[in-house]
């Protein structure tokens, strides 16, 4: 009897466990769908702050809004943009200082991506493992009870 008593504490442990990584695991899949829509915002000035640089001033140009919207522009200073440094504030910032910080971000949004995957693939691998020793578990459990 002390091995059933064994056995529903493992069972017990083992749901509460599998039910903290299932969470887990939705909050890193919450997390990289915010990185994947991040990279992509930043992708988008990426390309903007290229075909910028490529413009003369006056230049007529299409620049992203967003939800696939655009609207048309006529530049009027090539020189400068003003870049969010975060917490609601912006500076001015020369074209090449811009595009560097915008590529170093998207670097960096990168990596942090990576690193969320890679969180992610190890917590789906343990809650596989939970899952199956799980099923073991309760299959022997009931072949106690026949």
């Amino acid at each position: 009897m002390a091995a059933v008593d064994k056995t529903e504490e493992e069972v017990r442990k083992l749901s509460t466990e599998l039910r903290y990584f299932e969470q887990t695991a939705d909050a890193l899949q919450q997390r990289v769908g915010m990185l994947n829509a991040a990279l992509t915002d930043l992708s988008y000035a990426n390309e903007t702050l290229e075909n910028v640089e490529k413009e003369k001033e006056n230049a007529e140009m299409l620049v992203p809004i967003g939800g696939g919207n655009y609207i048309s522009v006529k530049l009027a200073n090539l020189e400068k943009v003003i870049v969010s440094m975060g917490a609601g504030v912006s500076m001015e910032k020369s074209l090449p200082e811009a595009k560097t910080i915008v590529k170093t971000r998207i670097e960096d949004l990168q990596k942090t991506q990576v690193s969320a995957q890679q969180q992610l693939v190890q917590i789906a691998e343990r809650i596989n493992q939970d899952r199956n020793r799980l099923e073991t578990l309760v299959a022997g459990l009931r072949e106690g009870q026949q």
